[in-house]
């Protein structure tokens, strides 16, 4: 008699799938931009340009929010881009799909149309681990922008960033893991791994891994003010009085708080606004 061994769960999970499902919130970080772009602007944004945009998720809930919302999203791996184009763009009706546009290329000196806004979120800018690199990424998003555009960046530290360690959190049917691997105190470069366990127990070790540098919010301030930014300024999260964790409201601030970890949005202007 021949027996079928039954497929761990690990071996039938999609990557990409899981990391928008525990990493991902493209919901808030739109309304985050939104908000902010009305704060600061007297006009409408139409433009966005997601750099680093992987699956081109956040490029979608763009074009969903507005029939005038248009989008640009930029990655080089082909491999990820189809998955977006299949998953997703695929997903949004005729009008939506036509609004976006999908480029396999390095943002690294590209120029497009110039932009409303353009994202670098989830860190993905500290894959460039050279001060004069991640300067030159700067220089060329503020070029991409137009005159009255804005940058908007994640960032994230605290005393425990440095450290080699691994957080779970438990999601809809699996265990995201967040493994800071490696850490030189010399460079600040360090290696960092997300895996994902499932109720079997099987886990699907390094979905993805990260090289890069980990930057300080001085270090990203001054490379912004020095690639002709205007002002640059820092979003910090509240604390939810409950639980002690975020609370998801990111407010204005020269003040942040020593926690032991905390992500904040940066929104560096071209030219200062009128709103």
């Amino acid at each position: 008699m021949v027996r079928f061994r039954k497929q761990k769960m690990a071996g039938k999970a999609d990557r990409h799938y899981l990391y928008q499902e525990s990493v991902q919130d493209t919901e808030s970080e739109i309304n985050f931009v939104e908000e902010t772009w009305q704060e600061l602007r007297d006009r409408p944004a139409k433009l966005l340009r997601e750099d680093f945009c992987g699956t081109a998720n956040t490029a979608c809930e763009w074009v969903r929010r507005d029939v005038q919302h248009y989008a640009i999203a930029i990655d080089w791996d082909p491999e990820v881009l189809e998955w977006g184009r299949v998953n997703n763009l695929e997903q949004l009706d005729d009008d939506q799909f036509n609004r976006i546009t999908l480029l396999q290329e390095d943002v690294l000196g590209i120029q497009t149309e110039p932009a409303d806004i353009v994202l670098a979120m989830n860190f993905s800018y500290f894959l460039f681990v050279e001060r004069c690199d991640l300067r030159e990424y700067f220089c060329s998003v503020y070029d991409s922008l137009a005159d009255d555009g804005i940058f908007f960046l994640d960032a994230y530290g605290g005393y425990d960033a440095p450290k080699e360690i691994q957080e779970e959190r438990e999601c809809d049917g699996f265990t995201y893991i967040w493994d800071q691997a490696s850490f030189n105190p010399i460079n600040s470069h360090m290696t960092c791994h997300i895996h994902f366990e499932f109720p079997d127990k099987s886990r699907l070790e390094k979905a993805f891994s990260y090289h890069w540098r980990l930057w300080t919010l001085p270090e990203i301030r001054e490379l912004l003010k020095e690639a002709g930014f205007s002002r640059v300024i820092v979003y910090w999260e509240g604390t939810d009085q409950e639980s002690n964790q975020g609370n998801g409201i990111f407010k204005p601030t020269e003040n942040g708080e020593a926690d032991p970890g905390w992500i904040c949005y940066i929104v560096a202007e071209k030219q200062g606004g009128s709103g």
